[in-house]
């Protein structure tokens, strides 16, 4: 999505300084990666409330999309951190392992609000794998791929609008049309997850078979 690419360029200029301080501080990528990890699960605790007594909490799902944004910013730092430093491998390892944790974390609370939830957490699990076909480029002599049209920016806008949407849901009490249109925003996603594996799985091979 150009918006959402362009948001990302946008934040690696506006972030650059901010990124050199924390570099000449001594953080690291991986301590960035972590630190996403770590937040994105609590802001998943939020959403769900596990030891709530009372009905859906709108404010978790209302500030959704803010957080996602913020998130967005937090993963350009990480890579401006390793452009500094270089790749490590903990912080390969911690980018990757955190990005699919944290979106777990923060989608699948979801379910609390849905009634098909397995194929909820199918679709999450589909976008889970979308990131291991972009990494499996790396072991077949490809890059990391990132092809869409569904990646962790996409999905991040995506899921902040359903964020919004559940939030204004359950302000005017509209469980019927809720679920109604999270049905479909659920069959939406995991058909994009798919054409995303496809296009990595496809790029990697490409890419492998032309450096060959």
């Amino acid at each position: 999505m150009p918006l959402v690419h362009d948001l990302q360029q946008s934040y690696r200029q506006l972030l650059r300084p901010l990124t050199t301080l924390l570099a000449r501080s001594g953080i690291t990528a991986t301590m960035a990666n972590l630190f996403v990890m770590l937040t994105s699960l609590a802001y998943g605790i939020w959403i769900y409330q596990p030891f709530a007594d009372h009905g859906p909490n709108p404010y978790p799902y209302l500030l959704l999309g803010p957080f996602l944004l913020l998130r967005m910013a937090l993963h350009v730092i990480s890579d401006l951190l390793t452009d500094t430093e270089q790749a490590t491998p903990a912080g390969v390892y911690s980018r990757e392992i955190g990005l699919v944790v944290a979106d777990a974390a923060l989608y699948l609370p979801f379910l609390d609000l849905l009634e098909f939830s397995m194929g909820w957490v199918i679709m999450v699990g589909l976008c889970g794998v979308a990131e291991c076909a972009g990494l499996l480029g790396v072991t077949v002599g490809a890059s990391r791929r990132y092809d869409g049209p569904f990646g962790a920016g996409n999905r991040a806008f995506f899921f902040g609008a359903l964020g919004l949407f559940t939030a204004w849901a359950v302000f005017v009490h509209q469980p019927l049309l809720h679920g109604i249109i999270m049905n479909w925003a659920l069959l939406l996603a995991a058909l994009l997850a798919l054409l995303t594996i496809f296009r990595r799985v496809r790029g990697g091979m490409r890419e492998a078979a032309h450096h060959e």
